[in-house]
């Protein structure tokens, strides 16, 4: 089936910043369709208004493409960087994919699920709004993060440091982590599990909405529940 947008359609769709606004079911969900459209404009920087599911396909690169409005899905893609990407506002799925790195993302709207990826380093992303799933993956640092508005998942990596995230709103698992300390963090919405980790102390931590499980850790060798909570307003129950 042949897509063609008229000239009319064209100007509707152009932005005053010069990005191209598209609907990609405007193209029948059709790669090659849209790429011959952006080729004949001169490949412009463009962003896609709904879904981009590009999961299992032989496409190499996202070529000028700056956000998307819903999910993207990269599942098992030969792609090998996000190019000028830089906001998903649904689910990014970058599971068995050959990319190392995030490059110029910022945020993620929906879920990030990174487990057992590829991904070296979260570059320039400073907010998930969704869960964030880091367990077993390479990365070793949390970069420029600040915000994760879902769960994160810490479990299995190498992380050492939190760096500069300081909410997490969702649960936050870091059982058997190597993290001493929770540096900048000062809220977790849901259950915070600590259990057999190096954590040392809890820093700046003012509240956990659930459970606080710190078994196996120093910290249940040095404090007490009642000590505990004098430092940390808990929701639910001290484990120690």
């Amino acid at each position: 089936m042949k897509y063609i947008i008229n000239e009319h359609q064209y100007k509707l769709l152009l932005e005053q910043d010069d990005i191209l606004r598209i609907p990609f079911v405007a193209f029948g969900n059709d790669w090659d369709v849209l790429q011959r459209f952006l080729n004949r404009r001169g490949n412009p920087p463009y962003m896609i208004m709904d879904d981009l599911d590009l999961g299992e396909t032989n496409v190499e690169s996202l070529g000028n493409l700056t956000s998307v409005g819903g999910f993207l899905n990269l599942y098992k893609s030969i792609i090998e960087d996000l190019g000028n990407l830089t906001s998903v506002e649904g689910y990014l799925n970058l599971g068995g994919s050959k990319i190392q790195s995030l490059g110029n993302l910022t945020s993620v709207g929906g879920d990030l699920d990174l487990e057992y990826s590829n991904v070296e380093d979260l570059g320039n992303l400073t907010s998930v709004g969704g869960y964030l799933n880091l367990e077993g993956s390479t990365i070793e640092s949390l970069g420029n993060l600040t915000s994760v508005e879902g769960d994160l998942d810490l479990r299995d990596t190498n992380i050492k440091s939190l760096g500069n995230l300081t909410s997490v709103e969702g649960d936050l698992y870091m059982y058997g982590s190597e993290i001493e300390s929770l540096g900048n963090l000062t809220s977790v919405g849901g259950d915070l599990g600590l259990t057999d980790s190096s954590i040392e102390d809890l820093g700046n931590l003012t509240s956990v909405g659930g459970d606080l499980y710190l078994e196996i850790t120093l910290l249940s060798e040095k404090y007490t529940e009642e000590e505990i909570r004098s430092m940390v307003e808990v929701g639910g129950e001290v484990i120690l």
